[in-house]
């Protein structure tokens, strides 16, 4: 993009941005609003999960990539959370304007993915609460777990009341803190009523979503239409795309850099930016590896109760339209994690090229 272009799309954003508060009403304000609005673009630290690094090298990352936002899954990739090198990161990231965005992991205790390093999900989320503080970061992402959780004594529901209950019994310090908690459809844990249900019960004032479209396959939802009912509470995206076909038992999907799959990107930020204006799109790849959805199996059905044989029929229509995908392997001489390094790397920068030259994501001028 030439610097006078650049210069004209960013000043027509900020006079989009005025018209959301504004003239929100007006069909033609709101037209011209997406013509012009470009989205945050960000990565998340999972993207380079092979290449192990630490929060300030995922900032200096996004610095030499010209990125607007970086989102940490958990507190793990920082090095220290004391407060004097929690605030040379945010400097660091402030003098770049890179936005930080912060999550705490799985905040049920009563699930393998949880972490008691803090010794309760209650004190996980305070110190979420302080980090993100310190930071800068709008969000303290959380979550329950994954899709085993789905197979709990109590069924997905059961882990649905603990955490409603821990982000209620903080919403005092919330409110104090100016954040919000961002809780997460998390590989193949919630539906999109499930978690609309967790954010109604917590209350929006404290909570609303972190939403990842790839991981709305996993329960058996077309991630287009799960954005649009969860738009107006989404407070933070991470994002990659995905194919999905028919299997004898159900289905089996892949994760495939942003533009190599079946959605729609240029109408998912355009929801974004219309709905949720200034949240960042972070790119999560997570390629080469498949899922299975064995959706034609009781055992499988048994961690969804409340689906219907619409809903069922419904994805079975989108699997249809996916072909079967393969994994790729290292060439003869290649480790495995130099051939995943890679792979994360290439994938990454994929996706950021699609959504900058083809959905209007990006702040800053590339050199």
């Amino acid at each position: 993009m030439k610097r006078r272009d650049f210069a004209k799309t960013v000043g027509l954003a900020a006079i989009g941005i005025q018209s959301y508060a504004v003239a929100g009403s007006s069909n033609f304000l709101e037209l011209n609003s997406l013509k012009s609005i470009r989205v945050p673009l960000g990565l998340c630290d999972h993207s380079l999960r092979s290449s192990k690094l630490n929060t300030l090298q995922l900032i200096e990352y996004a610095i030499q990539h010209q990125l607007d936002s970086v989102m940490l899954n958990t507190l793990k990739p920082f090095q220290s959370l004391e407060e004097n090198h929690l605030l040379k990161l945010k400097q660091l990231a402030d003098n770049h304007n890179i936005s930080l965005y912060i999550g705490a992991g799985s905040i049920s205790e009563d699930t393998k993915a949880y972490n008691d390093a803090y010794g309760s999900a209650k004190g996980l989320l305070l110190e979420g609460i302080r980090v993100a503080k310190i930071l800068g970061s709008p969000t303290v992402a959380c979550r329950i777990g994954n899709i085993d959780d789905r197979y709990h004594k109590d069924g997905i529901k059961g882990h649905m009341k603990v955490v409603t209950q821990v982000m209620q019994s903080l919403r005092k310090e919330a409110l104090e803190a100016g954040i919000k908690f961002a809780i997460e459809n998390h590989a193949g844990d919630l539906r999109a009523e499930e978690i609309l249900k967790i954010v109604e019960a917590t209350g929006t004032d404290i909570c609303g979503i972190l939403y990842d479209p790839a991981n709305a396959v996993w329960v058996l939802e077309n991630p287009m239409e799960t954005l649009k009912k969860l738009k107006k509470h989404i407070l933070c995206t991470s994002v990659r795309d995905v194919i999905v076909w028919q299997t004898k038992d159900g289905a089996k999907y892949q994760c495939k850099a942003v533009g190599e799959g079946m959605l729609n990107f240029k109408k998912y930020v355009k929801i974004v930016a219309k709905n949720c204006p200034g949240v960042p799109i972070h790119v999560e790849s997570i390629s080469n590896s498949v899922i299975n959805i064995p959706f034609q199996t009781a055992a499988f059905l048994k961690g969804f109760p409340d689906l219907t044989r619409e809903e069922i029929d419904k994805f079975r229509t989108l699997a249809s339209k996916g072909k079967t995908q393969y994994l790729l392997t290292p060439k003869n001489g290649v480790s495995k994690e130099e051939f995943e390094i890679k792979l994360q790397k290439e994938e990454l920068q994929k996706s950021f090229a699609y959504l900058r030259n083809h959905c209007n994501t990006g702040l800053k001028e590339i050199n």
